[in-house]
């Protein structure tokens, strides 16, 4: 496994300098040599000529964010991250790698989850290069890695889990997201770890159930919730009756006996748990008949 190995270059400044005054040098030798027509001067300057253009080749500059790995010869040899004018040998390869946080979308994948149920999903992933050596010499294009494997971890997650929780307990994509971007991001660190990136973030960006069956469970989705509503306003009711029937009995407004307390029970119920308002009726007889 290649690591990245920190290398300090040459000032490029200090470099730039040396090879311009050189340069200016031996144009003027080689100027002077032709008008001499002297063979002693005019050969050793095209030389020296020819050995500082190549010198020249050896000045790179780094940006911001930004790293060059360096291969001389096929062999490795280190990476330049610190930005600047630099300069190396000039048969060294200079490879450049952006360190900059960058992100990346997925399309919006068909897949079936947990349960079998066609969905959509789509994740973004903030990522970003922490190892020169390992994004250019490990993984080949490691842009189109990321992609790929990105890709396939949100597959792989998908089927792990239901897209709804039908009960308590159940770890759910549409209810569980914070829980379920952690898991993706750690599922892709550990597919692009091999290639030296690091995965700032990862979250869902799009969820929903395939076409053809998103009406079906819709109304699914429907009846459960007007299934919960129920319970909570049966619940509600109960609580407002029996609170109802202490009260009374506390406050010894009117005795009843079980028969009456059951009727009263069923015509509070009904009120309270009815979708549209009552009509009252008012009773002006006795209470007994």
């Amino acid at each position: 496994m290649i690591k990245e190995i920190p290398r300090r270059a040459a000032n490029g400044i200090l470099a730039l300098v040396v090879l311009f005054i050189t340069t200016v040098l031996l144009v003027l030798s080689f100027a002077r040599g032709v008008a001499t027509e002297d063979p002693a001067l005019i050969v050793p300057s095209i030389i020296g000529l020819v050995v500082v253009l190549v010198c020249w080749t050896g000045l790179f500059a780094i940006q911001p964010n930004q790293a060059k790995a360096l291969t001389l010869f096929g062999k490795y040899i280190g990476s330049v991250r610190e930005p600047g004018l630099w300069w190396v040998n000039p048969f060294v390869a200079k490879k450049p790698v952006s360190l900059r946080v960058r992100n990346f979308e997925t399309a919006k994948l068909k897949v079936n989850d947990n349960d079998s149920n066609p969905i959509e999903i789509g994740a973004v992933v903030v990522w970003q290069v922490v190892d020169s050596a390992e994004a250019l010499f490990v993984v080949d294009h490691y842009e189109d890695y990321v992609h790929v494997q990105s890709e396939s971890a949100v597959r792989t997650l998908a089927t792990q889990y239901p897209y709804d929780a039908h009960a308590e307990g159940i770890v759910s994509l549409s209810h569980n997201a914070a829980d379920i971007s952690q898991q993706l991001a750690d599922e892709v660190q550990n597919r692009l770890e091999k290639a030296g990136i690091k995965v700032l973030e990862a979250r869902i960006t799009h969820l929903a159930y395939a076409p053809e069956i998103a009406s079906a469970m819709l109304r699914r989705q429907q009846a459960t919730a007007i299934i919960a509503a129920r319970e909570k306003i049966v619940e509600g009711a109960v609580s407002m009756v029996d609170m109802a029937l202490k009260m009374i009995a506390r406050d010894a407004i009117v005795v009843l006996d079980e028969e009456r307390k059951a009727a009263m029970v069923s015509n509070l119920l009904v009120t309270l748990c009815a979708d549209q308002p009552m009509q009252p009726v008012m009773n002006t007889g006795s209470l007994y008949t």
